[in-house]
């Protein structure tokens, strides 16, 4: 099974959104929450603050390395901003959540250095933020392999040629 994509591309900006039937203070906890997150994303160590780094091992990476993320900022529990610079480039995430009637929207932003790499990188977001919604629910992880190369097509046949290309 092949669950739907719903990333869009806007410029060299990847726009992912989820909705959760659930407080804005509890979702905000499932973003930030050393033991939270190291159920859908993966764990992370050290004194999570503005302009300081976290170390984090995403949990698609079983045994991997950990990763230095800076925080950017911090304003809870609305936006968390963080940004990176790993073997594959740079990493900026912005993570900005809204409620209204007890439903918050989590609008999940990467933005890109160059489009090139959506086809790659759509999916994992993907399997990442699904993953965040069955953590929530008590449900197992999705299986990566459902993401990719499945939605590798979809986010591709979003990039737009520039001038000169």
């Amino acid at each position: 099974m092949s669950p739907t994509p719903t990333g869009r591309l806007f410029g060299d900006d990847l726009v992912l959104t989820r909705e959760f039937r659930a407080p804005i203070d509890d979702v905000w906890a499932s973003l930030t929450e050393p033991e939270r997150t190291a159920r859908w994303f993966g764990p992370w160590k050290g004194d999570a603050a503005p302009g300081n780094s976290v170390q984090v091992q995403m949990a698609l990476e079983e045994g991997g390395p950990w990763m230095d993320m800076t925080i950017d900022a911090c304003e809870p529990p609305r936006r968390l901003a963080l940004s990176a610079v790993d073997e594959h480039g740079s990493w900026r995430l912005d993570l900005t959540l809204t409620e209204t009637g007890g439903v918050t929207e989590l609008r999940f932003t990467q933005h890109l250095t160059g489009a090139e790499s959506v086809g790659e990188v759509g999916p994992g977001w993907e399997f990442y933020l699904d993953a965040l919604v069955a953590s929530r629910e008590g449900r197992p992880l999705p299986d990566f392999g459902d993401y990719f190369p499945a939605q590798r097509a979809y986010y591709e046949a979003q990039q737009v040629s520039k001038p000169g290309d």
